[in-house]
């Protein structure tokens, strides 16, 4: 018997799976931007070229999506920029550096928290293989 109980469940499900599969492609669209252009390039070249690979995969990318900031209660606007947000749920923090430090991740964790979105996903492409470049964060979606 389906009750209102199951009801929100089953949807909480289905949200997550959609948010994991937009996830995947996101993620596979990265390793394909990183086949073909390889390590090295600016964070710029990463973006748009992702961009359109998601694009062309059919999701609904935004770029250099503004992000304001809410301090007690007020907006404010501080020129803060979500490299890529995808489907309006998934942030995408884009980097082509040595090494990704602690501050890159306290940093996709604030665009999480200031934007709401359920995920976040901080891509390096300045690595040889880009799994290993990648982190994935979650803001209040179910387990």
């Amino acid at each position: 018997m389906l009750t209102a109980e199951n009801a929100e469940k089953a949807a909480g499900n289905t949200e997550k799976e959609k948010i994991n599969r937009v996830t995947e492609a996101i993620i596979a669209g990265a390793i394909e931007v990183h086949r073909a252009l390889g390590p090295g390039l600016l964070e710029s070249t990463y973006e748009a070229c992702l961009a359109a690979e998601l694009k062309g995969r059919g999701l609904a990318v935004e770029c250099q999506k503004l992000l304001p900031v809410i301090y007690k209660g007020t907006r404010v606007d501080c020129g803060y920029r979500i490299d890529l947000l995808v489907e309006s749920q998934i942030v995408v923090e884009l980097k082509s550096v040595q090494a990704l430090d602690p501050v890159h991740e306290a940093q996709t964790l604030t665009y999480l928290r200031q934007s709401g979105c359920p995920v976040g996903l901080l891509i390096n492409f300045n690595v040889t293989l880009l799994k290993n470049g990648l982190k994935r964060f979650v803001n209040g979606l179910p387990e």
